[in-house]
């Protein structure tokens, strides 16, 4: 058989398995629906839970098996994303409704992480089970076949609440992405009732029943008046701060007490605010706190901050909402699946999305009642029926030889093959015309509900179905008559399970900090050969001067308010602070460079240490080991940057001396092969940092420099020891530049 040969742009097949791989992602694993506010894993999890029957109110059930029973299920994309979501569902910290009652460690606010799926059990919340997966059995919403067409499942759950507002939502896709905050179920119920009540609400009114977001960690919104324009788009920032008290302590001292967090701040990010507020000691931004401890517990966060007697309280709180996570913004972008394709939604887009979809699922359930109720009906109308004239049923059930026979007459009045005592009897008979179902349902009747008792319960069973069928139909029928029951057992949801609003809703200034300016004191600046640097006094220095020589590689002159310009072999420059220097006692060990900035000891090693005040005004000669040489302006080192780029190396090369030398001075180059080249460094031409320079001495192949000498005017013969034998560098005859110099012998 021939097959045809299609040809096809590769790019066009790309493009189209690029967008149907992007769509697949962002519709079936990372955006929520709106209807719902669910994930397909988590939709999948609670339905799994609730055919697997781990209820409210029964026993807890291992993860493990929750996880297992899903993925063969529903979601064969690996446990780790399914526990993933099982675990944030029952973290209380995270969402404004929990979903999930897990039982074990299913981690901490702090960032700690649950134990693993075999060690954790859990159940369905009473509220998922209430407002999310109740009439599932009554035809609500539509079920689809899993991956492998051997189950089905719900194409939504039928939520009763918009869940995309209460519990909110994240979620990264392909060019895309979701975040949602959390509110109060609450109020959030109470704008899905005025929105039934008065549909032409905007989203300013809508306002005045969601104030605004609620995190479950509290904290405080500050800027309420652009919540509006956020909600009226779908986007924007939220700035979030936490909660500070000041309380008393003995001695007439004062402590800030954190209670509440920034939303965006759980997890790792309290301990990086601890350590934040370490830096702001060390680096004296600030002297009030003298301690700092995190008393957090299942109660809630408590983090204690022990300020010295007379601290200015309300300078340090600016301090830690400036400088610290305390606060920070949280980004909105209300993106959801809507009608199958994302949108970003507004306040009122998101209730209405609801409000459409709880109509739809109301319409549904009361059709499915009504259908069965009328079915009822028709039976009871039957059997009452049946009941009055019970003895011709009777005589045609004695006559006839089979259930078929029977049910002929009952339905259609067939007399043919049976046995009547009077030809009146057949007469009647053959005017019944009893329905199917009605049929059926009497000859399946037992003979004890001829009993007087049986037929009033039967009658009165009938009454109760036909005022069951006029008020189904009234709810079907009557817009007024659904709102009414939707809002009926919206109220019942908000009285078991709304809770008083955690996040307070206001306006706060800017935090205007003004910096304390420190004094500039002369400090001396001194950096050992291990790397390990520190400051001193200029007094504390002239006292111990010559054992600080001894000890010191650099010795450096500067203010305390200067930097720091650290050079090493692999070209970079690395800018440190004086006031990140530990200051303090001569005989202090000092603190390693590392740890003060970018300067890696493993990977680079310092070959020049200058203060920016010195090298600002003049010029920094460079010279690598493959005699690669030039100037660099010391102002383009002036940079806010922490680390920057001090020249470019050649393959292989390295820089080998650094120097601020002046315009009279001279450069000896001395290589391995034992030459050596002295010319002026005004030859040595004034570059770029980002370039390599100009060649200053011509070497033999496999030589290299090994030693830069500088010979300043008035300095001295410069006399050095090379291979057991004295050379004064000022007798050194001076060449010019890239040349190869003079050949020393032993």
């Amino acid at each position: 058989m021939e097959g045809n040969i299609i040809g096809a742009e590769y790019s066009e097949i790309m493009q189209k398995s690029y967008i149907d791989y992007a769509m697949s992602v962002i519709i079936s694993r990372a955006l929520p629906d709106v209807r719902d506010g669910l994930k397909p894993v988590q939709r999948r999890t609670l339905y799994d839970m609730y055919e697997l029957g781990i209820r409210y109110d029964r026993p807890y059930r291992k993860c493990a098996r929750i996880v297992g029973d899903t993925m063969g299920k529903y979601h064969p994309h690996g446990d780790s994303s399914i526990y993933d979501a099982l675990v944030v569902m029952a973290q209380e910290f995270k969402k404004g409704q929990a979903l999930v009652d897990g039982h074990g460690n299913f981690g901490s606010i702090e960032g700690d992480g649950a134990a693993a799926m075999r060690y954790t059990e859990a159940r369905l919340q009473k509220i998922t089970q209430v407002a999310f997966l109740a009439d599932l059995d009554k035809d609500v919403v539509d079920f689809v076949p899993n991956f492998d067409e051997t189950e089905r499942e719900p194409q939504v759950l039928p939520v009763r609440i918009p869940n995309l507002l209460v519990n909110g939502a994240d979620g990264i896709a392909v060019g895309m992405v979701t975040s949602i905050p959390p509110h109060n179920l609450a109020e959030v119920i109470d704008a899905v009732k005025a929105l039934i009540k008065n549909n032409k609400l905007t989203d300013a009114d809508l306002m005045k029943y969601v104030k605004g977001p609620d995190f479950p960690t509290g904290g405080i919104v500050v800027n309420k008046d652009e919540l509006l324009q956020i909600y009226e788009t779908g986007q924007g920032k939220i700035r979030l701060r936490g909660r500070v008290e000041v309380e008393k302590v003995k001695g007439g001292r004062e402590r800030l007490v954190i209670t509440e967090i920034p939303y965006t701040m759980m997890g790792a990010n309290i301990g990086k605010f601890l350590n934040d507020v370490a830096a702001l000691v060390e680096t004296k931004k600030t002297n009030d706190i003298i301690d700092i401890s995190n008393q957090s517990a299942k109660g809630g966060i408590r983090i204690v901050l022990e300020l010295r007697r007379g601290a200015d309280v309300e300078r340090l709180k600016n301090l830690l909402y400036k400088k610290t996570r305390l606060q920070d913004t949280f980004g909105v972008n209300m993106l959801a699946v809507a009608d199958g394709r994302p949108e970003t939604l507004s306040l009122r887009k998101i209730l209405e999305y609801n409000i459409d979809f709880q109509f739809e699922v109301t319409t549904r359930k009361y059709q499915n009642l009504l259908d069965k109720e009328e079915k009822k009906s028709e039976i009871q109308e039957g059997l009452i029926r049946a009941c009055d004239i019970i003895d011709l049923i009777i005589e045609v059930l004695r006559g006839s030889r089979s259930r078929d026979q029977v049910k002929a007459c009952l339905v259609n009045g067939v007399t043919e093959g049976i046995r009547f005592k009077t030809e009146k009897s057949r007469k009647q008979a053959a005017k019944l015309n009893f329905t199917e179902p009605q049929a059926n349902a009497i000859l399946d009747m037992r003979l004890y509900k001829l009993i007087g008792l049986e037929l009033e319960v039967l009658m009165e069973e009938h009454e109760q179905t036909l005022k069951n069928i006029a008020s189904y139909k009234d709810i079907l029928n009557n817009y007024a008559s659904m709102a009414a029951v939707i809002i009926k057992e919206l109220d019942a949801l908000k009285k078991e399970f709304g809770r008083p609003r955690r996040t307070t809703i206001e306006n706060a200034e800017e935090i205007v900090l003004e910096e304390v300016k420190i004094e500039e004191i002369p400090v001396v600046f001194l950096m050992d050969r291990f790397g390990y640097v520190r400051s001193i006094d200029e007094t504390v220095y002239e006292r111990n001067k010559e054992a600080a020589d001894a000890e010191s590689k650099y010795v450096i002159h500067c203010l305390n308010t200067d930097r720091i310009c650290i050079f090493t072999d692999t070209g970079k420059a690395h800018l440190l602070k004086m006031q990140d220097v530990p200051f303090g006692k001569f005989r202090d060990k000092g603190t390693p460079v590392d740890n003060l900035c970018n300067y890696n000891s493993s990977e680079e090693n310092f070959i020049g240490v200058m203060a920016m005040n010195d090298i600002r005004e003049t010029v920094v000669t460079f010279v690598t080991k493959q005699a690669m040489i030039k100037q660099v302006q010391g102002s383009e080192f002036d940079v806010s940057k922490r680390t920057t780029a001090a020249t470019k190396l050649q393959e292989g090369d390295e820089v080998l001396a650094v120097y601020a030398a002046s315009e009279h001075a001279h450069i000896v180059l001395a290589s391995e092969n034992g030459y050596f080249l002295r010319f002026a460094v005004s030859e040595i031409p004034l570059k770029k940092k980002t370039a390599v320079g100009v060649r200053g001495m011509k070497l033999a192949e496999g030589d290299f420099v090994t030693e830069v000498y500088w010979i300043e005017k008035n300095s001295g013969s410069g006399q050095i020891v090379y291979k057991e034998r004295t050379i004064s560098l000022s007798k050194l005859r001076s060449a010019s530049r890239d040349t190869r110099g003079t050949k020393i012998r032993k």
